[in-house]
């Protein structure tokens, strides 16, 4: 997201809270089913959103459209309405065109603050323009180039039920007016990730079908004097976002622990991801996995908390995860102790994602019914992403609650009844999770469970039908997430009734045993985790061993 900063020494010397996403995207014969299939976490402090929605619309010949900063919400200027747009919800289309991205900052000096298209207005205009990855790129490049672009770098991901593109893109400094950008399709048999740091490195020029970039990305480099070799020789992010240890370990990492699930000898680039030896060897820009990769596979990588690698935040290790081996820390990232600069990993999964998605596009059914955004309003460990076909038109009320806001909290509002629960679950997250992540599975396994046959049924009304059938999967949609809600709020009076006061209430056949005379079952004092226990110990034996 915007404003992540990429050097250590900034990150280190701010205390202020930075936006940082993630994108995982996998290529029609590497999925399951022959989904193209692509992932996006929206992660900043503070950040309320719900699920946007953009009517399809025709407007006549002249009219203008204001852009206001995604971000901030401040005003930019005008550009000329296109004169159709498409229904947009969330970030799909009704072609099923999917767009997400990453920020990872680069060369300040490329920033054009004048310019009047930002990352995240420049991907909803895309995605009401656009109907394929191709066409989404060239009016991108198009609009920066007119308009001028109002971020820093940013790495996009471009799908639609065919192909699945990266794209990166940078200004060319105040005023400019323009940028530079390359942009390379991956290949279908292929998985690809980025989360905040430059992804694309030599790029083959030659391959005019996979391949598209600005005329001036090497020249521009030349003129600026970054750069002086062979343009074959090329490298977008060692010219224009080298990676540092930031870069690397808060970043890289991520894409790392990644692709590790789909090939076991991934591990090879754990060094590279440490971000400690300059020397290490770069990750590649995409791998072929193991196996197939299903929609479910990339929503549990959206959950990733570097289990089982050197990175991990289990609480095995340290006691940074608390009592109950939270693996979350807060923030900012990096710390100081007795003078020394210290920092905090940062995995997938975090607290301060605002929305995550997993989007599916499916190319051999009708688009109305091929494209689903799997969809969750708040950390993605943390919620059941509920489906949301790229025909909806009516948000659910849950994801768009009237009165609901950053500052006032509604139980009627998906992102703070799932915050509550998950505020809850964070502190005890070992003796709580499985309580939440029992609820969670089952629901989106409800889901999964009931995809074909309602896509059987849409199908059927489809051929007689359009607008019904458009109607049939939006009320199905809003249906599913306005009963997560319910379940969540359910699972929120359970927890605060079952670990209440630290200890457990036991229950059997789902419900809170009682005495005899009907009083509450005495509680189960669990105590510290034995893990725990010994690190309290071995840090103060005189103050907690008995004599």
């Amino acid at each position: 997201m915007k404003k992540f900063l990429t050097t250590l020494c900034l990150i280190l010397a701010s205390s202020a809270a930075s936006k940082a996403c993630t994108n995982f995207i996998v290529g029609k014969k590497a999925s399951t089913d022959g989904s193209v299939i692509c992932s996006y976490n929206a992660d900043d402090y503070g950040m309320f959103i719900g699920l946007c929605h953009y009517p399809a619309g025709k407007h006549p010949k002249g009219t203008m459209r204001d852009i206001y900063d995604w971000d901030s919400k401040v005003y930019h200027g005008q550009i000329p309405e296109a004169e159709e747009t498409y229904n947009v919800i969330g970030n799909i289309n009704e072609w099923q065109l999917t767009i997400g991205e990453t920020t990872y900052g680069g060369r300040e000096e490329m920033v054009d603050e004048t310019g009047i298209i930002d990352y995240g207005s420049l991907i909803y205009i895309t995605l009401q323009r656009a109907k394929t990855a191709r066409e989404a790129i060239d009016i991108m490049t198009t609009l920066t180039n007119t308009y001028g672009y109002n971020s820093e770098g940013e790495t996009f991901t471009i799908c639609d039920p065919e192909e699945a593109w990266i794209m990166e893109m940078m200004g060319k400094g105040k005023g400019s007016k323009g940028t530079v950008w390359v942009a390379m399709r991956i290949p279908d048999d292929a998985i690809c990730g980025h989360a905040n740091q430059s992804r694309i490195g030599k790029f083959n020029m030659k391959d005019k079908e996979n391949v598209r970039y600005a005329k001036d990305v090497v020249s521009f480099a030349r003129k600026q004097g970054w750069y002086d070799g062979k343009d074959e020789d090329f490298s977008w992010k060692q010219v224009y976002a080298t990676p540092d240890f930031s870069g690397r370990r808060y970043c890289d990492a991520r894409v790392w622990s990644f692709f590790r699930h789909f090939d076991e000898g991934f591990d090879r680039y754990l060094p590279w991801a440490l971000g400690e030896d300059p020397n290490a060897e770069d990750m590649p820009l995409w791998i072929k996995p193991n196996r197939k990769v299903s929609v479910q596979d990339i929503q549990a990588c959206m959950r990733d908390h570097y289990e089982g690698t050197p990175l991990a935040l289990d609480g095995k290790d340290d006691i940074g995860g608390g009592i109950w081996q939270m693996p979350y820390r807060p923030t900012p990232l990096s710390f100081e102790v007795d003078g020394k600069k210290c920092f905090n990993e940062r995995p997938t999964s975090t607290q301060q994602t605002g929305f995550s998605y997993v989007s599916q596009m499916r190319s051999w059914l009708p688009r109305e019914i091929g494209g689903v955004l799997w969809f969750g309003n708040d950390d993605g460990n943390m919620v059941a992403y509920t489906p949301i076909y790229c025909c909806n038109s009516v948000q659910p009320e849950c994801y768009n609650t009237p009165g609901a806001d950053a500052v006032t909290f509604s139980d009627k509002n998906a992102y703070w009844v799932c915050n509550w629960v998950s505020n809850m679950v964070y502190p005890r997250y070992s003796q709580m999770f499985p309580s939440l992540e029992a609820v969670r599975d089952s629901l989106e396994q409800s889901y999964f469970q009931l995809q074909p046959d309602i896509e059987k049924i849409a199908t059927g009304i489809y051929r007689g039908n359009q607008q019904m059938c458009r109607k049939y999967l939006n009320d199905y949609s809003n249906a599913k997430a306005q009963e997560m809600l319910d379940r969540w709020k359910q699972l929120a009076y359970y927890l605060i009734v079952k670990y209440n006061d630290m200890a457990v209430k036991p229950e059997a056949d789902g419900k809170f045993l009682l005495t005899p005379t009907g009083l509450g079952a005495r509680v189960k004092r669990t105590g510290f985790p034995e893990q725990f226990a010994r690190k309290v110990v071995e840090n103060n034996p005189a103050k907690y061993t008995q004599p």
